[in-house]
C-alpha cells in the first residue's frame, strides 16, 4: 500500500468553493489513476488543505501527485495562498477499526 499526499494553504473563507471544486474535479482525476484505492481530504482550522490518496503501488502514488499538482495549478491556484506540495511513499503503519 502506498500513499500520495498533496498539501496547500487555502485563502480564508474558501472552504466551500474548494470542497465543490475537489468533488467535481480532483476526484475524477485521482480515481482514474491505476491502482487507486481511496481518497481523503482534510481541511484544518488554519486553512491547510491536505489530500491523501491510497494506491496499490508507488507508480500510482507518484502519478496521482503528478496529475494532482497539475490539476491544482490549473484549477485551484486562485483559491490558494501559494503552490501546493506533494510527497509519496509506502504506508509503513496502518490500522482499521
Amino acid at each position: 500500500m502506498y500513499a500520495a499526499i498533496r498539501q496547500g494553504k487555502a485563502k480564508a473563507g474558501k472552504a466551500e468553493e474548494l470542497t465543490r471544486a475537489i468533488k467535481e474535479g480532483a476526484i475524477p482525476v485521482i480515481s482514474a489513476v491505476p491502482g487507486f484505492r481511496a481518497y481523503y481530504v482534510i481541511y484544518a482550522p488554519d486553512d491547510t488543505v491536505t489530500a491523501i490518496s491510497i494506491f496499490d503501488d508507488f507508480a500510482g502514488a507518484e502519478e496521482s501527485n503528478k496529475r494532482g499538482l497539475a490539476w491544482i495549478e490549473e484549477r485551484l491556484a486562485p483559491l490558494l495562498t501559494g503552490p501546493a506540495s506533494a510527497v509519496a511513499g509506502p504506508v509503513i503503519v496502518h490500522t482499521l477499526a
